[in-house]
């Protein structure tokens, strides 16, 4: 859907500060409309139309005069502001320049992926890549986090002897917050998102078993019981080409923009910002002079 404001902007932009790049200088360029003289171009009207159709909006004359009579009415509107002054108003164009920057940028950025596009052989690699870091099994397991050994040695002994009561000795005596109310239940889980130490433990457990020591890790002391595991389920390719493209997209992105930003000198002036008077601080100060 096209948005008045995102008309105006347009417009805005193209009077006040692009008119030297307005397509109208052409001589050659086609002419859509006219308020008080000044041209609205066909390639603009154009740009908003291909914007809406990107949008699943479709293409038809009558959205062709809507936007003929948005422009129209925001040029007139912007004539007015620039008969008042506005263009000259410092506020009008910090946001002039601050939205010329961001065009700019976006456009920049819509080239440098149009030159440099995401092959099949880049998404076969990236997909590879990340296969074999999904490779191995997932777990399903409860724990319960104690913060010295000895409780936890405890908790083992009193499990030997009822290996049914996890549950509920996680929830009268487990440090862990997030997953105590559930009994210890941690859900499935990649061991390799755990700490270490927690992780190792888990892939060293059999099925309906838990730890027979406790296991130390940087959170204090965890007794775990692994109630199942099962191979990773890794999507075809086919159903996660948008994401990998999108992934690489963004990865050549950064290094883009990471070795942009270390070539350019980049100057810090002004650390903290100024601070700014109230309205009645501002009044004592105009008195006091």
């Amino acid at each position: 859907m096209l948005h008045p404001s995102r008309i105006l902007v347009a417009s805005a932009i193209s009077l006040m500060t692009l008119s030297a790049c307005n397509p109208t200088d052409n001589q050659n360029a086609v002419v859509a409309a006219k308020v008080n003289g000044t041209p609205i171009s066909e390639s603009r009207i154009n740009m908003l139309l291909k914007e809406g159709a990107a949008e699943g909006q479709p293409t038809t004359p009558e959205l062709r005069k809507k936007i003929i009579d948005q422009l129209s009415m925001q040029l007139v509107i912007s004539q007015e502001a620039i008969k008042n002054g506005l263009d000259k108003n410092p506020e009008v164009l910090e946001q002039l320049d601050l939205t010329r920057q961001s065009v700019l940028a976006n456009a920049f950025v819509q080239d440098y992926l149009k030159k440099n596009p995401i092959t099949d052989e880049m998404v076969q690699a990236e997909y590879e890549k990340i296969k074999a870091q999904m490779s191995g099994n997932e777990y399903k397991a409860r724990h319960i986090l104690v913060e010295n050994e000895a409780e936890a040695k405890e908790i083992i002994a009193k499990l030997k002897k009822n290996p049914n009561a996890f549950e509920t000795l996680a929830k009268a005596q487990s440090k862990d917050f997030g997953s105590k109310a559930r009994g210890g239940d941690l859900g499935w889980f990649d061991p390799r998102a755990m700490v270490p130490e927690f992780g190792a433990a888990v892939a060293k457990l059999t099925k309906g078993h838990f730890s027979d020591e406790p296991v130390k890790s940087e959170f204090g002391f965890h007794v775990i019981l692994l109630e199942d595991s099962r191979p990773k389920v890794i999507p075809p390719m086919d159903q996660v080409i948008p994401q990998l493209k999108q992934q690489l997209q963004q990865q050549n992105l950064k290094k883009l923009f990471d070795d942009l930003k270390a070539k350019a000198k980049i100057e810090i002036t002004q650390v903290a910002a100024p601070a700014l008077m109230s309205t009645e601080e501002s009044k004592s100060s105009g008195q006091s002079k």
